[in-house]
């Protein structure tokens, strides 16, 4: 049986105040309440989807490849042009190849997603780790630490504040591209934008932008407020 959308918004909010704290939930609760109130309920959690799934990949393979490249200058030295190359092309690019190479649906836009926010994420886990300070690397190998465990016990556990902006900005950057799949047959909010653009229904397509800023909203203020949170503790 499928629940009502208003009582999966409260499921949501009350997530987000365990996860996050009050502001942030009630934040939520409003975002979501107006996506429920515009009747784009369904195409939102879409979105939504698509958008957690891309930005889990790009989560993974950012902390993977910036611990790789923080440990490792050569690696980091190697990856430079890359991610530069990949940091300045527009986000319409990404998608194009994808096009030919896949099927019409959400996988083109979920992995030009991946690509587009992975290089982001990678910077600032590198930078993260990068800038523990010495004194506790040199404190844990003292006392007889191994590499991997003060990678895993110090370094990480440091640079947290430095993965969760990394989380907040490969949320934002994916919500983009998956947006602009819809240009391209992923379905979701970005097809409603993109059928308002076609048909010239002006009203459908602001309303379909509208909810694609509310979700958005919602999700940089709960991953902000947990990286604010986690900088506190860690002070």
């Amino acid at each position: 049986v499928e629940l009502p959308w208003f009582i999966t918004v409260l499921a949501l909010a009350a997530i987000a105040l365990l996860i996050s704290g009050r502001r942030p939930a009630i934040t939520v609760l409003a975002m979501l309440l107006a996506i429920g109130i515009m009747g784009v309920w369904e195409p939102a959690m879409d979105t939504a989807s698509q958008v957690l799934v891309a930005t889990a990949l790009a989560v993974a393979i950012g902390i993977a490849v910036g611990v790789w490249a923080a440990e490792s200058p050569r690696v980091e030295k190697l990856l430079r042009p890359l991610l530069d190359t990949l940091q300045t092309l527009p986000q319409l690019v990404y998608i194009i190849p994808f096009i030919y190479l896949m099927p019409v649906s959400r996988v083109p836009g979920v992995v030009a997603s991946v690509l587009y926010a992975a290089p982001v994420v990678i910077r600032l886990v590198t930078s993260g780790v990068r800038g523990v300070s010495p004194a506790a690397v040199e404190a844990a190998s003292a006392f007889g630490a191994t590499r991997g465990q003060v990678l895993t016990k110090v370094k990480i556990p440091l640079a947290r504040e430095a993965i969760m902006l990394g989380v907040n900005q490969g949320i934002i950057m994916v919500l983009a591209v998956v947006v602009i799949g819809g240009l391209v047959g992923s379905g979701a909010l970005g097809d409603e934008v993109a059928r308002g653009l076609q048909r010239n229904e002006f009203g459908a397509g602001v309303v379909a932008s509208l909810a694609i800023l509310a979700l958005g909203i919602a999700l940089d203020r709960v991953t902000q407020s947990r990286t604010r949170s986690t900088g506190g503790q860690q002070r």
